[in-house]
């Protein structure tokens, strides 16, 4: 149900259940917890890409499965994805959503779990759940933060689709680009990433985290601690301190 493999510190996730639109049964909810394990543990990786085989990104829950859950069943698996989203937006690695096609109520959650977001220009998002008679069941919060809070409730309450074209507008998605570029624009942003050190992202993603919970600003204890203890962000100022020296004679 998902591929998983890994080069030159970029990883890249692919939900792979194209028949149904790469939707989120409890199957595929339950492959997603093991491989995360996996990528969490993956040292030697800075970036990982998520995306999906097929015409959609991740068509979210799994309508067909649905009819089968009890309210309580339901409920624990919403429970079990808003923690798979936490343990998303929690890994050490920088994480990019590749969306083509549909990005659809969790799908579109998501990819708003995703520290940046490249839509192809035929990928479309909506949160429908709305207009089946039941509310987005995780990710609420998450979308508010990413979205400006008057586009996302238009999106909550209306269950509207829309197009790459609009979801960039209202800052859901950080590029639009043509479907054939895609994987390679996405590609090579992940590699412009992973020319970094993996300590100062990961260190840098923690100090956005705790901004955006409500936590005061921790960005000078981040910078002192990497110049305690990295010998690496050293080399890297004196380097580059060498090369405007070079440069300016």
């Amino acid at each position: 149900m998902i591929d998983l493999d890994a080069k030159d510190g970029v990883a890249w996730l692919r939900l792979n259940r194209p028949a149904a639109l790469n939707a989120l049964d409890r199957s595929l909810t339950g492959a997603l917890e093991q491989t995360l394990a996996r990528v969490a543990a993956m040292d030697d990786v800075t970036v990982l890409v998520v995306t999906g085989r097929g015409r959609a990104f991740c068509a979210g829950n799994d309508l067909a499965e649905m009819t089968t859950l009890t309210g309580d069943e339901a409920e624990a698996l919403a429970t079990r994805q808003a923690a798979l989203l936490d343990r998303f937006a929690h890994l050490p690695q920088v994480t990019i959503a590749a969306i083509d096609g549909w990005a659809l109520g969790g799908g579109l959650m998501l990819a708003a779990a995703q520290d940046l977001r490249v839509a192809s220009d035929r990928a479309r998002f909506g949160l429908p759940e709305v207009t089946l008679g039941f509310n987005p069941a995780y990710g609420i919060a998450r979308l508010l933060d990413v979205v400006a809070g008057g586009w996302a409730c238009e999106l909550l309450l209306t269950g509207r689709t829309i197009h790459a074209s609009e979801a960039l507008r209202m800052g859901l998605v950080n590029r639009v680009v043509a479907p054939p570029t895609l994987e390679a624009s996405v590609a090579a942003l992940a590699a412009d990433i992973a020319r970094a050190p993996r300590a100062s992202l990961a260190a840098t993603k923690e100090v956005v985290a705790a901004i955006r919970r409500g936590e005061r600003d921790r960005s000078p204890e981040a910078y002192g601690a990497a110049l305690r203890t990295s010998p690496e962000a050293r080399a890297r100022i004196r380097a580059f301190v060498e090369r405007k020296r070079r440069a300016s004679r």
